[in-house]
């Protein structure tokens, strides 16, 4: 009975949806992962595997939808810091599912992150699979993987005086250059809609650092499930939130 009633609602959220107020870009910060495992008493690699297997059902969700740009918060720059001998199996579960994903062959991938900073290994197979879906059609899925919003916007700015400084320009010109506009030209997700909507699981109300710069005019929906128990009608809760709020824009 339980699972009809959840169908029959799943059903009728759907049919609500309204495709014209339907979010361009979606942002979703993958949380709650460790917690869900110490609940079960396991070991937070199982946490982070569940979650990894759930990434593909958000992905189809969004696409059904009509999303366009679907942004995963896979590994934050602060993640990098954790204990190895939990950080190297969950290097692994990440980029077995970025892996996954380019194999899967629905959708388009893009790195949004700093290679530079990941294990060499864990870098290499990241930027083989997204070379291997170049060609894919369809939902474009940014993997956040060695992402902080504040190590996006100085690796911005630092391209941008880098740039002007290989065009022979003077510390004055390239100064006077720096603008908004030009900032977002060397951001990661550069020639991108900013997302209109930002997915927090887990109960936590905060970005962490998420798309900091591409978030000012964002809207926000924080939801208490871990990300491992994130389900259709949470996704569909979170569109219609969306779809009814006033977006002001700054305004």
């Amino acid at each position: 009975m339980r699972e009809l009633l959840y169908r029959a609602y799943e059903s009728r959220l759907s049919r609500s949806m309204r495709r014209d107020l339907v979010p361009r870009h979606i942002g979703v910060i993958l949380d709650g992962n460790r917690r869900w495992a110490k609940n079960l008493g396991a070991p937070a690699a199982h946490g982070h595997q569940r979650g990894a297997d759930k990434i593909t059902e958000l992905l189809e969700w969004s696409a059904a939808a009509g999303v366009e740009v679907v942004t995963l918060w896979m590994l934050s720059t602060d993640n990098l810091r954790r204990d190895p001998a939990e950080l190297e199996p969950l290097l692994d579960i990440i980029a077995s599912a970025v892996e996954r994903l380019a194999d899967d062959g629905r959708w388009r991938l893009q790195h949004v992150g700093s290679a530079s900073i990941l294990p060499e290994a864990a870098a290499k197979r990241i930027a083989a699979a997204v070379e291997r879906a170049s060609g894919n059609e369809g939902l474009h899925v940014n993997v956040a993987v060695g992402y902080g919003g504040r190590h996006e916007i100085a690796d911005a700015v630092r391209d941008l005086i880098r740039a002007g400084s290989e065009a022979g320009r003077s510390l004055e010109e390239i100064a006077q250059d720096v603008s908004v506009e030009r900032i977002g030209d060397y951001l990661y997700t550069k020639g991108q809609p900013d997302p209109d909507l930002v997915i927090r699981t887990s109960g936590e109300q905060r970005l962490g650092g998420f798309l900091l710069w591409q978030s000012a005019n964002s809207e926000f929906y924080f939801c208490e499930a871990y990300w491992p128990d994130f389900r259709h009608v949470d996704f569909l809760r979170a569109l219609r939130d969306y779809a009814q709020r006033e977006r002001r824009m700054g305004r």
